[in-house]
C-alpha cells in the first residue's frame, strides 16, 4: 500500500524559479480582472474534476477564509443543480470544464460566444490563464502527492 500522506520530493525547491513563476501566475489572476473569488471558484471546479485533494483543500480553505459559504463551496461539483452561483460563476465553470476535458470536449463558437455574452475580452483571456495554471498546479501537487496540511 502506497503512502498517499507524504510528499514525493519537495519540487517548490528543487525547481525554485519555475514554482515562483507558477506562483506569480496565480496571485496575477486573483489580482485581475475576474477578481479573487471566480478566480478561486474555478481553481476549486478544475481541482476537484482533476482530483487534486491539496489544491481542492487550498482553495476551499481560501475561499471560506475570504466569507464563501461552506455549503455553496460543496455544491461546487454540483454547480449544475445548485441555486447558489450567479450566471458569470456557471459560464466560468462550463468554460474551465470544457477546456480542461480537451481534446475530448468541444469549445465550439455557440460556447465561446456564450462565454463572450458575459465576460470581457481581457477576462476571457485571463480565465484562460486561471484555467491553464490550475490545471499545472493539479498535476504537479497530484504527481508530487503534496500533502494536505494538518487543520490547525
Amino acid at each position: 500500500m502506497s503512502q498517499h500522506n507524504s510528499a514525493r520530493l519537495p519540487y517548490h525547491q528543487l525547481s525554485s524559479k519555475a514554482f515562483m513563476g507558477l506562483v506569480n501566475v496565480s496571485e496575477t489572476i486573483k489580482k485581475g480582472p475576474l477578481g479573487t473569488r471566480l478566480a478561486e471558484l474555478v481553481f476549486l471546479r478544475i481541482s476537484q474534476i482533476n482530483g487534486c485533494a491539496y489544491c481542492m483543500d487550498m482553495h476551499w480553505s481560501a475561499l471560506v477564509k475570504d466569507g464563501a459559504d461552506p455549503r455553496h463551496l460543496n455544491a461546487v461539483a454540483g454547480w449544475r443543480e445548485a441555486p447558489f452561483f450567479s450566471e458569470r460563476e456557471r459560464a466560468a465553470f462550463r468554460w474551465a470544464e470544457i477546456i480542461t476535458a480537451t481534446p475530448h470536449s468541444d469549445a465550439s463558437d455557440d460556447e465561446y460566444a456564450k462565454l463572450k455574452a458575459l465576460f470581457s475580452d481581457a477576462e476571457i483571456s485571463d480565465l484562460g490563464f486561471a484555467i491553464a495554471i490550475i490545471n499545472a498546479w493539479n498535476l504537479l501537487n497530484a504527481g508530487m502527492r503534496a500533502p494536505i496540511p494538518q487543520a490547525g
